[in-house]
């Protein structure tokens, strides 16, 4: 195997986007344009707690391996939850912060992560790039490493790193090859089926419409009121906006083929909206707003329109996001989800490993317990 040469990337510019996107495997999240527009826009700098740490492997000027990792100093934007491990920190007078963070800011979505073209050496670079993420960990003397949502492969990596392990539980919806709406709700038991009906009703009996724009034909007004949707509905629930309106209209620009706008309209004014993500086989359902409260509108602009979004377009999966028990009953079900973690101080190590154990042990019970209250009809 040839000697790669080791680089730490602090801005994408800096790689060109066919290099990058050629390991990116047709991820949107892990694409150029995703991740360049989060920088670009301000949302992941440097200022605001991400300061990119990317690692890249080169043979000559060819890219062969890259992870997304970032200095952090803070815990948001994650959606796998530390902040225990930090208030333990410093109830000690430890520094959990800055910490290395592998991920996607702000996107629960299982992927690459360790990420590698797919050559015959492929698992050797998951390996060098991994160990060169727990190289600088050490050399810059950060609290920990986390790699979150990692996909198969990279989460046998890490484990045999000795990285500690977590699981969490996500829900998905499968098209099995419905041909309607109505063939999907066939499958679920009656109480089920009854309510969506009813959701449905109440929506279009406020007068409600909903249409579907792919991003090849949404204009850059409704991305703007897409954007106004989303802050609004952040501040709201008090929680600051995570991306802003020059994100979206970037991402508007440079991906019109993996988006798609759910927009609803009251007596011709729009009041609501939703983003999501496509690829020929997933839809990723990732953020809304709206600036009117409708019984139904909720689970209408953010489930049901995607899911026949995904009926007529032939896509198997629909990924819900992160959280969410109330999606069960609307026929997602569970899938877990993997992160891996390194922390320095062998004393937290071992108590964070302990508590893992007890916690994926609940995790399993908790995914028992869901499988068994099934809103499918019962063979």
């Amino acid at each position: 195997m040839h000697a790669h040469t080791l680089k730490i990337i602090e801005d994408l510019a800096e790689i060109p986007a066919a290099k990058w996107d050629a390991l990116a495997c047709d991820d949107p999240f892990l694409s150029h344009a995703y991740l360049y527009a989060l920088q670009a826009s301000g949302c992941v700098t440097a200022e605001v707690g991400w300061l990119p740490q990317f690692i890249t492997f080169w043979q000559d000027d060819e890219l062969v391996g890259a992870m997304p990792l970032y200095l952090k100093s803070h815990s948001f934007g994650e959606f796998v939850f530390d902040w225990a491990w930090a208030e333990a920190y410093h109830q000690h007078g430890l520094r959990y912060y800055p910490k290395l963070l592998c991920a996607v800011p702000f996107t629960p979505v299982t992927g690459a992560r360790f990420m590698v073209a797919g050559s015959q050496n492929a698992d050797e670079l998951r390996g060098l790039l991994l160990n060169a993420a727990l190289q600088l960990a050490k050399d810059i003397g950060v609290s920990s490493l986390h790699c979150l949502f990692l996909n198969k492969d990279d989460t046998q990596k890490a484990q045999s790193q000795k990285m500690m392990l977590r699981q969490d539980v996500q829900f998905h919806w499968q098209n099995p090859g419905y041909q309607n709406f109505d063939e999907f709700l066939a499958t679920l038991s009656r109480d089920k089926r009854k309510r969506i009906k009813q959701e449905r009703r109440k929506v279009q009996a406020s007068g409600i419409k909903l249409k579907c724009v792919t991003g090849n034909n949404a204009t850059p007004d409704q991305w703007t009121f897409f954007a106004a949707c989303y802050a609004n509905t952040r501040q709201q629930h008090r929680s600051p906006p995570a991306l802003n309106i020059d994100f979206f209209h970037r991402i508007a620009a440079s991906m019109p083929k993996s988006t798609l706008l759910v927009i609803a309209t009251r007596d011709g004014t729009p009041i609501a909206s939703a983003l999501n993500f496509f690829t020929d086989d997933v839809l990723y359902g990732r953020s809304w707003g709206t600036f009117e409260f409708h019984s139904g509108l909720h689970f209408e602009t953010c489930y049901y329109q995607a899911m026949e979004f995904c009926i007529e377009r032939c896509l198997k999966t629909f990924e819900g996001g992160a959280q969410g028990e109330h999606k069960l009953a609307r026929g997602f079900l569970p899938v877990t989800t993997s992160s891996a973690h390194w922390l320095a101080h062998p004393e937290f190590s071992h108590a964070v490993e302990e508590y893992l154990q007890r916690e994926t042990d609940a995790i399993s019970g908790y995914v028992d317990e869901l499988n068994e209250r099934s809103p499918f009809k019962q063979a």
